[in-house]
């Protein structure tokens, strides 16, 4: 069964630190771009960064300077290192990855793990 796992999620103060973490497990023959979505109470999944399998980034707007993505291939893992937090950063954070079974690439979502900025 092909698992993402979320883990890293918290309550810190603005101007905090978090680090994210989300491993891919299973029968995984290759994984391709990953990246990280947000979604505050009552608005919509959010794209916060993405990676490509070589390592292209890009993010929103609103993160550019503050957040970093970044992957461990051999360890099928994503990490989202989150600087400077404000409370606008609150939300649940999802890992999402293209991933290759056998011959098929299909998506997936892990289950979100939430990221709570508050004094």
């Amino acid at each position: 069964q092909v698992q993402l796992v979320e883990s890293g999620g918290g309550l810190v103060q603005p101007g905090g630190s978090l680090r994210l973490s989300c491993a891919a497990s299973g029968s995984i023959t290759s994984i391709y771009s990953m990246r990280w979505y947000h979604q505050a109470p009552g608005r919509q999944r959010e794209l916060v960064a993405a990676i490509s399998s070589s390592g292209i980034t890009n993010y929103a707007d609103s993160v550019k300077g503050r957040f970093t993505i970044s992957r461990d291939n051999a360890k099928n893992t994503v990490y989202l290192q989150m600087n400077s937090l404000k409370p606008e950063d609150t939300a649940v954070y999802y890992c999402n990855a293209d991933l290759q079974i056998g011959r098929a690439v299909s998506n997936y979502w892990g289950q979100g793990t939430q990221v709570t900025v508050s004094s």
